[in-house]
């Protein structure tokens, strides 16, 4: 029996950190240019804050499931391999641009690039996952999920 291949890899967001430094700077000039306290300290304090929770996409994949968080881990999602069917290289259209957010082929998580992985569950809903290893990604999703029926079989 091969071992279970394990994948592992973070991709930094420098579109999303880049846009958020310079939102803080914009705000953190307004507040002082108004003499508004809320503005000059209360934009760049969101705006980190908004930086940590994104600045970079990790995603694992382990003997049983597929994984994936942004920046500091507060927000992550967790698919069993067993309920994926499909893992296909895609180029997303520039203007589904970054973050999470739905478009027409399912749940978007990208932190920077237009390169991603369709994902197909065997419910038929679709996600892609942005990386800047497409083929690499894809290729993990589906040797992990061989191994899972391995074993099972």
């Amino acid at each position: 029996m091969r071992p279970v291949p394990r994948y592992r890899h973070t991709q930094f967001g420098a579109v999303v950190v880049g846009s958020l430094a310079a939102s803080a700077l914009v705000l953190a000039g307004l507040g002082l240019a108004n003499h508004d306290p809320v503005f000059t300290w209360g934009g760049p304090i969101l705006m980190g804050g908004a930086a940590l929770l994104f600045y970079n996409l990790t995603v694992e994949i382990d003997a049983t499931h597929l994984t994936f968080r942004f920046g500091i881990g507060l927000i992550r999602k967790r698919v069993p391999l067993a309920e994926i069917d499909e893992a296909k290289p895609v180029r997303n259209s520039w203007w589904y641009g970054w973050g999470i957010h739905r478009t027409p082929h399912g749940w978007l998580y990208n932190v920077s690039g237009r390169e991603a992985v369709e994902i197909t569950r065997t419910s038929g809903q679709r996600l892609r996952l942005g990386t800047d290893e497409p083929r690499r990604l894809a290729q993990a999703i589906q040797a992990a999920r061989e191994g899972l029926r391995n074993a099972v079989a």
